[in-house]
């Protein structure tokens, strides 16, 4: 059992640039790099479910990165996710009800890891920090805050998430 588990679905976090297409695109996650560099004493199972764009990802995607995160034996979870539709998803696994001592956390990123101010490692390092220390229950970490999953949207005009109420 590790300390955690980090589910990648995709999303802006992992995107990186083709050179060849002029568009960014998915390779490989920048996770287990983002990691080593943080020098986490955490024990953590890196789990790549998917790597899709959030605005393109189906329901059954969605369900399927819901399955994941019910069957991990991990109780804490941190799941990188496009931030057009995060918050759906989470909406999704609140259905599928997660045990009751489980917490998990949903981030992601405005701008890629791979490019210059990306905010992908501060968003990670609120969410695993939130993971650890929040109560049990379905959150999103974005911008610096902790936001329970049933009151946050992104406000795509300014280009961050807030509180709905």
């Amino acid at each position: 059992m590790y300390d955690i588990r980090i589910i990648t679905t995709g999303g802006t976090f992992d995107k990186l640039y083709d050179a060849i297409k002029g568009e960014l695109t998915f390779r490989e996650s920048q996770l287990p790099r983002i990691l080593q560099q943080s020098r986490t004493t955490l024990s953590v199972c890196l789990e790549g479910a998917l790597a899709v764009d959030s605005l393109y990802m189906s329901e059954d995607e969605r369900k399927n990165i819901v399955e994941h995160i019910v069957a991990s034996p991990e109780k804490r979870v941190v799941v990188i996710h496009g931030t057009d539709t995060m918050v759906e998803t989470a909406r999704l696994l609140a259905l599928g009800r997660p045990s009751d001592d489980m917490t998990v956390v949903f981030t992601g990123a405005m701008i890629p890891y791979s490019l210059e101010n990306s905010d992908a490692e501060f968003n990670l390092g609120v969410a695993i920090a939130a993971v650890q220390l929040a109560a049990p229950g379905i959150y999103v970490a974005m911008g610096g805050r902790i936001y329970p999953y049933d009151n946050v949207r992104k406000n795509r005009e300014k280009g961050i998430f807030e509180p709905i109420s």
